[in-house]
């Protein structure tokens, strides 16, 4: 078999059980956040600190009955969730998630071979995640107009508002630093932050790097941008009549784009896999992924919600204007 594509599988095969782990682990850890932040206990009762309602709520959802709704579009509804979940780990083959390394000499076949550090090597790596990931607003988009529910529509129509909008930011938010990088691949991103922490392009691009966050908030559907399933207002939106493994993969799906989110924002703006004094890069950049992942949660836990047309003025009448200026100001730095 060629190396390339035996390292490319395996590289696949690792992606898809280690986030999927992840993600489960990501709903027990802001279980605990909240709970520490809110004076409650959390989970705690199954297993050791309450490790094993993982696994416990893994069981629940495998075990639950899949209902469908009688007037609901069946093929539509039924593939959503598989959108969501799909979108979400296809945008991490163009993250650079492993260091490259060569196979040694005594494999058979494929000794020597070089593997590289992302499960698909492309040279414009922003534009394919930005490109995926928003594919991903078709699954919420779909789940709610399939289910013939009028909280699933009214979901549907905050995804098609928020994502758009926050579309748009988000690209922006990153064409700044691509201007004084060059390069639309995150692997020269990391390479050109290599030089330590003086290097990053944090200190150079600090309006981006907020807005970015910003937008990552919304383009993964956390507190306060989470209109598309707001309990209080339209039940749970878009997921309302899902159950089982199916409204599982939505949350996988969820937060499979937190971490990549982190790791986005940790490549582009914070060094990536530069080493961080006597920390390794492989620790620095599990260091840094935690610290976005844990922002996130921290954020839950302290901002209320916003309604729709506060997001939306936010969106188009602050953001904006603050990327374009952004942009141009840093077309004049790079041209002089």
């Amino acid at each position: 078999m060629d190396p390339l594509i035996l390292g490319t599988i395996i590289k696949i095969v690792l992606v898809l059980a280690i986030v999927s782990a992840l993600a489960g682990f990501g709903t027990y850890l802001e279980r605990k956040v909240l709970a520490y932040m809110q004076r409650r206990i959390g989970p705690a009762h199954v297993g050791p600190f309450g490790l094993l309602q993982i696994v416990a709520d893994g069981i629940k959802l495998l075990t639950k009955e899949d209902i469908i709704p009688q007037n609901a579009n069946r093929f539509i509804f039924m593939i959503a969730p598989a959108v969501t979940a799909a979108t979400a780990f296809i945008a991490l083959s163009a993250v650079p998630l492993f260091p490259t390394f060569t196979i040694p000499e005594y494999f058979p076949l494929v000794g020597g071979a070089i593997v590289p550090s992302t499960i698909s090597d492309i040279s414009i790596g922003i534009l394919f995640l930005l490109g995926v990931m928003g594919s991903g607003l078709y699954g919420p988009l779909l789940a709610g107009m399939a289910q013939a529910n009028k909280w699933g529509i009214l979901g549907s129509a905050r995804t098609a508002v928020q994502f758009l909008s926050y579309e748009v930011i988000t690209g922006l938010s990153l064409l700044a630093p691509i201007m004084l990088v060059g390069s639309l691949s995150l692997i020269d991103f990391n390479n050109t932050q290599i030089g330590g922490v003086g290097s990053w392009i944090i200190w150079q691009q600090p309006v981006a790097f907020v807005l970015f966050l910003i937008a990552g908030f919304a383009e993964t559907n956390r507190t306060p941008f989470d209109l598309l399933e707001h309990e209080a207002e339209i039940v749970s939106g878009y997921a309302t009549e899902y159950s089982g493994m199916r409204w599982g993969m939505f949350f996988i799906g969820e937060y499979a784009n937190m971490i990549t989110i982190s790791l986005m924002a940790s490549i582009i703006f914070v060094g990536g896999y530069a080493p961080l004094g006597f920390i390794p890069g492989w620790i620095a950049i599990l260091l840094k992924v935690t610290f976005f992942f844990f922002l996130m949660l921290w954020v839950r836990a302290s901002w209320p919600h916003v309604r729709p047309d506060q997001l939306m003025w936010f969106c188009w009448k602050v953001l904006m204007p603050i990327a374009v200026i952004n942009v141009v100001i840093t077309g004049i730095v790079v041209m002089i």
